[in-house]
């Protein structure tokens, strides 16, 4: 018996080539199995048949080379079929090339001018764009599901990610919005000083704080501390493969990850922008009393007067689509996490990333739409 007999063994059966493989395939053999794949001289055939009848051990090194001699030699996998390999064998061998077919790892970097560097990062923009524009479409059918049959709306997870995304958030946005409406009370006051103008900084802090202030600053830290959670969450239960029990079980993950979470965050972020409202004036308040002569009957007094109701009204009204925006990118990139963990943080940076540029863009939009409606 050759040597390459010992391991492998070519046959035609009824113009079909058929490979038997013989003995203990495991990695201590792996240099004499390769060495008989080598010398193997397969003739061209339309089919070929793995015969597993004589094989006693498979691992899976001897299937990865097994099947990267094949895949050298020409043989597509419409051109190879198996037969009589133990159950445990045709399981690990079928593993092994479900893998195999994974998109291999990023090679070396390339270093491209600008044009191409330009030109690569409209397209990977476009296509993002594109798929995102898929997902918002896939979350309005399902919505729209969702109110012809709500006994599927899930309450429970609802209230759940509310108490995650708003109540646990009002501390952190408070706080950062009181020290925002002390630092801008004070720089505007110290102008104001110079011409006797103290109580001017009250409505300076008012119409600032109400109409960009605050809903801006409260989406960027929804954006950081929520969607980076959505994203993380989701993109380890994708890893986990707990989406696609999801899925088997007859749910719909739409139903029970996404829709929660866009109609939880949707609600909060306008509390949470008021609570902001709230926190900023009182941080100007302190300022103006503390520093220049306006007491807080004085400062109230003044803010009603000169804070009219539609700039609330309007920085109010920005916040659910800064929610829905945040909402629907952190659960898409969730989604789109691949089957490691160095994909769950890559899709997370990105999610906080493109949260804020598309929570500034908005808000900038909304700017020039409400100048040119007037409002």
């Amino acid at each position: 018996m050759s040597s390459t007999d010992r391991w492998i063994e070519q046959k035609i059966e009824e113009d079909t080539s058929v490979l038997y493989l013989t003995g203990a395939w495991r990695l201590p053999h792996l240099a004499a199995i390769a060495e008989a794949l080598g010398s193997l001289r397969l003739r061209l055939m339309q089919r070929f048949i793995l015969d597993g009848s004589r094989l006693t051990e498979l691992d899976t090194a001897a299937g990865f080379t097994l099947f990267h001699y094949l895949a050298a030699a020409g043989c597509t996998k419409s051109m190879v079929s198996t037969r009589g390999f133990d159950p445990l064998h045709s399981q690990l061998l079928r593993l092994v090339h479900e893998n195999m077919t994974c998109p291999p790892a990023a090679g070396h970097s390339q270093h491209l001018g600008l044009v191409r560097r330009v030109g690569a990062a409209a397209i990977a923009l476009a296509g993002l764009l594109k798929t995102h524009n898929a997902f918002l479409g896939a979350v309005v059918l399902d919505t729209l599901r969702l109110v012809r049959q709500p006994g599927r709306f899930r309450a429970r997870e609802t209230v759940s990610q509310f108490e995650s995304v708003g109540l646990d958030a009002i501390p952190i946005v408070a706080l950062v919005m009181f020290l925002i409406g002390v630092v801008f009370a004070y720089l505007l006051g110290v102008q104001a000083q110079r011409y006797g103008a103290n109580i001017f900084v009250v409505e300076g802090v008012g119409l600032a704080v109400c109409r960009e202030l605050s809903p801006l600053l409260a989406a960027v830290i929804v954006a950081g501390r929520s969607g980076a959670a959505f994203t993380a969450q989701l993109g380890t239960m994708k890893v986990q493969e707990e989406v696609d029990a999801i899925s088997t079980l007859g749910l719909s993950p739409m139903h029970v990850l996404v829709i929660p979470r866009l109609l939880a965050i949707m609600v909060a972020l306008p509390l949470l922008a008021f609570v902001g409202d709230v926190a900023g004036i009182a941080g100007g308040m302190l300022v103006g009393t503390w520093l220049l002569g306006i007491s807080p009957a004085s400062f109230i007094d003044r803010l009603h007067a000169t804070l009219p109701v539609n700039y609330v009204v309007v920085g109010l009204a920005k916040t659910p689509v800064f929610a829905a925006f945040i909402a629907l990118i952190a659960c898409r990139m969730g989604l789109l996490v691949g089957r490691d963990a160095r994909s769950v943080g890559l899709n997370t940076t990105s999610t906080v990333v493109q949260s804020i540029v598309w929570v500034i863009v908005l808000d900038a939009l909304f700017a020039v739409m409400f100048q040119y409606l007037g409002i």
